[in-house]
């Protein structure tokens, strides 16, 4: 059975009069166009994942952003409705942990009201741990929301708690998925980041957990995200592992990416019990297709997950600029956006990468 996952080309540098490409979509420096947003919506959460949010640095007396920081619900849906005009047709909700955020509802109620200038309606996600999902996924889904995907590291309960660090059973998080998928809210994705040495005993018991279920298992290469979480190379579980070790007990087939920009390398169990997929930003990046912009709790721009600083929008939101300033300012980010960091993980390191617990995955 093949273990390769196969790389993702770069496309060819466009011109400067490709940049505004068909139907308005605006593309960056490298041709990739704006198709993604992921809206953080808080720098809160209630786990302290060692590999996100260790505890030791978000402590009890870590300050986080106060809420008048935090840009309103208006003031996303603007930004959103903006983004739509620009390209984007797809929005993300994360955080932090985007359930910690009050009436979260009534912002997935705003954003599905929105529509592209096709008159389509955005494809509309949340990521989020699941610990508040089993009681909030019906209002989601009658609010507009399409999808979840729910992040889950293990399925035996003392490795989970440790790695969460947050005394929460995985049956809270499992709760979770099937009444997220009971609301509608499916195909339920789930998220596994696979670290080397600590939960990489998992991924079998993961696999043949969510075999049948109609839930898609996405395997995560650890990654250096931020500056807080102590990466080391000898730690990533490289998705050609994954898919040898899966592979070996239930044959797997590729299965060809469906849209541009996909991040997951998928794979066909051969009996039709389902698929799994890869997120190989290690081993093999996927710079060449990322067509995703990131907006931070308190409205900054971030082109990249491992960038350093981001552009500011809340200034312009609150100092009474127009849609058109605010539709300039986007996309003057995103044409002048190059980043590849994955790509050049050896040669590009940055030492003050922002933390993916501010930014969201």
């Amino acid at each position: 059975m093949p273990g390769v996952i196969h790389h993702r080309p770069h496309p060819e540098p466009l011109g400067c009069d490709a940049a505004q490409g068909p139907g308005g979509t605006v593309r960056d420096a490298l041709g990739r166009p704006l198709r993604d947003l992921r809206i953080s919506v808080t720098d809160r959460c209630n786990f302290r994942c060692t590999y996100c949010m260790p505890r030791e640095l978000f402590g009890t007396d870590h300050v986080f952003l106060p809420h008048s920081a935090l840009l309103t619900f208006e003031e996303i849906t603007r930004v959103a409705r903006i983004a739509l005009a620009s390209g984007v047709r797809k929005i993300r909700l994360t955080g932090g942990e985007p359930l910690l955020r009050k009436q979260i509802e009534t912002l997935v109620g705003l954003l599905a009201g929105l529509r592209t200038p096709q008159g389509e309606p955005p494809e509309l996600t949340l990521t989020t741990n699941g610990t508040l999902l089993a009681r909030k996924a019906r209002a989601l889904a009658e609010a507009g929301l399409k999808r979840v995907t729910v992040s889950l590291d293990a399925l035996d309960d003392a490795l989970f708690e440790r790695m969460s660090d947050s005394g929460v059973p995985v049956a809270t998080i499992l709760d979770g998925i099937e009444a997220a998928a009971a609301a509608g809210l499916s195909p339920v994705k789930v998220n596994m980041v696979v670290r080397r040495g600590m939960n990489d005993g998992q991924i079998l018991p993961m696999a043949r957990h969510f075999r049948h279920t109609g839930h898609t298992l996405r395997f995560i290469e650890y990654m250096d995200v931020g500056s807080t979480n102590g990466w080391r190379m000898d730690e990533v579980v490289t998705g050609a592992e994954i898919v040898r070790i899966v592979g070996g007990e239930f044959p797997l087939r590729p299965l060809q990416a469906r849209y541009q920009g996909e991040v997951a390398a998928r794979w066909a169990y051969a009996d039709g019990a389902g698929e799994i997929g890869l997120i190989t930003s290690v081993s093999q990046p996927f710079c060449g297709d990322c067509t995703r912009l990131r907006l931070s709790p308190e409205g900054r721009l971030f082109t990249c997950l491992f960038a350093e600083q981001g552009h500011d929008l809340r200034a312009l939101l609150r100092g009474g600029a127009d849609d058109a300033a605010l539709g300039r300012r986007l996309s003057g980010v995103w044409q002048a956006r190059d980043d590849r960091y994955s790509e050049r993980r050896g040669e590009a390191h940055r030492d003050h990468k922002i933390e993916m617990s501010y930014i969201g995955g």
